[in-house]
């Protein structure tokens, strides 16, 4: 099919025909560096007879789609031979992008398969831009936008809920669901025309008020229910950013190295050891983190471990958590009372390490200056409490379990975003409604609601959106 965009009120859409007409592109789509295999792809009109004059072996026109044949690439003007390959024939329209696809899977290394890119170039293909076979997909129908979104989600999950929230998007169910509360919008809005058309028939108006405000109510449930669990969605997506704070020396990089199974950070008995943040990601409990230890809060005169107190202070602003630690083998210090002082407005939890030691903490005053519940004792020599503070954590923020794997999860925050404002219009209509204001008048919102929702896959987006939401893909996806 062929695309082209149409403006509305300044803004461009989509519009679609039978035939889109491209050229062809290529990248190579698995990471630079050393591997056993790497791959470069190719997707468009030209693909085969690209490879055709490239590969010797079976000639590739007279195999069956979705074959992978063996053979060599070399280069047709001196017919040398650049890598022994395996070459993946895959007819259109059941590919990815709807188009020709061949795969040229060489030698992993950046010299043999830098080489072959350069010759499929050098042969009528065009480098590919940043995630332009996943927009082919989607301008070619194969998927929509929030399909084309999930792909990058896939490959950038940390934990295998995250994954899994991923591939229910990519498999259309989110769409799905979009696409439904769509259909009960526009039928509202074709039942309001009618009335419209024919302002003689009473039992006409009387059926499209009725249908309206059902209708509305109903979309406005569903979407409401969406949005209760977008938290725990974008939760898995983007992970908790999570700051350890505390004085130096009271466990931070020993709590860091206990979550992450390995030793990350130098733990010594050396007050200020750690001079600088620490980041490193983590899944608990199939909870991503994205952990920081940072440098111990105190005052110094050491210009270096100065400046890293001063980041420290300044990762709180951003974290979605924070985890303070105690020392349960020291009195509570002032500089304690200002760490806790400084996190109140936070989520935060406290943390007294060392309780393997003797108790020299007043715990109770501890207790008078946080909420209840939010303390927790643990030895992280003696591995004791690193399972009490993950449960807390998916108490926290799921509400004690992560939920079922048939949950239809937003997670991305232009969909929520998008979704917060179909909300807020359909509140609008509604509101409307209970007022006896015009049909007419209260089909602007809901034509509002569901432009707002087929923004989400794709129906109604600007050519701007699109390219922007293509260019953080990575180059050969």
């Amino acid at each position: 099919m062929w695309y082209d965009y149409l403006s509305i009120n300044n803004k461009k859409y989509i519009i679609w025909g039978e035939k889109m007409k491209t050229d062809t592109i290529a990248a190579i789509s698995t990471a630079v560096g050393e591997a056993a295999i790497g791959i470069v792809r190719l997707s468009g009109p030209e693909s085969l007879d690209i490879i055709s004059k490239l590969f010797k072996g079976t000639n590739l026109k007279d195999v069956p789609s979705h074959t992978i044949n063996y053979g060599h690439i070399m280069n047709p003007e001196t017919d040398e031979i650049i890598d022994e390959v395996m070459v993946s024939v895959l007819i259109a329209p059941k590919t990815f992008t709807k188009e020709d696809i061949i795969e040229i899977n060489c030698h992993g290394g950046i010299v043999a398969v830098n080489h072959v890119l350069n010759i499929v170039l050098k042969n009528g293909a065009r480098l590919a831009e940043p995630g332009e076979f996943t927009k082919r997909a989607f301008l070619n129908g194969r998927i929509d936008l929030s399909q084309a979104e999930a792909v990058m989600d896939l490959i950038q999950a940390q934990t295998d809920k995250a994954m899994g929230v991923a591939m229910s998007q990519l498999d259309g169910k989110l769409s799905g669901l979009i696409q439904s509360l769509r259909q009960k919008l526009i039928e509202t809005i074709a039942q309001v025309e009618v009335t419209i058309d024919y302002p003689e028939y009473d039992d006409v108006e009387e059926l499209s008020h009725k249908m309206m405000q059902d209708k509305t109510k109903e979309v406005h449930k569903e979407i409401d229910h969406l949005l209760s669990v977008a938290s725990q969605g974008k939760i898995l997506r983007e992970g908790i950013h999570t700051a350890i704070i505390g004085r130096p020396n009271v466990g931070k990089s020993s709590l860091m190295n206990a979550l992450v199974q390995e030793e990350k950070a130098i733990v010594t008995n050396i007050p200020g050891t750690t001079r600088d943040m620490i980041e490193e990601h983590v899944n608990v409990r199939g909870i991503p983190l994205k952990l920081v230890d940072t440098a111990g809060i105190r005052d110094t005169e050491d210009q270096v471990e100065k400046i890293g107190v001063g980041r420290s202070r300044a990762i709180l602003q951003t974290a979605d958590l924070v985890l303070v630690m105690l020392n349960n083998n020291e009195e509570l210090t002032d500089e304690d009372k200002t760490i806790i002082e400084s996190v109140k407005d936070l989520e935060y939890m406290v943390l007294i390490n060392k309780v393997d030691l003797e108790t020299k903490i007043d715990l109770n005053e501890v207790k008078n200056l946080i909420p209840e519940n939010n303390m927790i004792e643990m030895s992280l020599t003696e591995n004791q409490g690193i399972d009490v503070l993950e449960q807390k954590l998916v108490d926290r923020f799921f509400e004690g379990e992560l939920a079922s794997k048939d949950m239809t999860y937003v997670s991305n925050a232009r969909h929520i975003d998008l979704l917060e404002q179909s909300k807020s219009a359909l509140e609008d209509a509604m509101e409307g409604i209970e007022l006896g204001v015009p049909m007419d008048m209260v089909q602007i919102d809901v034509t509002r609601t569901w432009e707002y929702l087929g923004e989400i896959i794709g129906d109604t987006a600007s050519e701007g959106l699109i390219d922007q939401l293509f260019s953080q893909f990575c180059l050969g996806k």
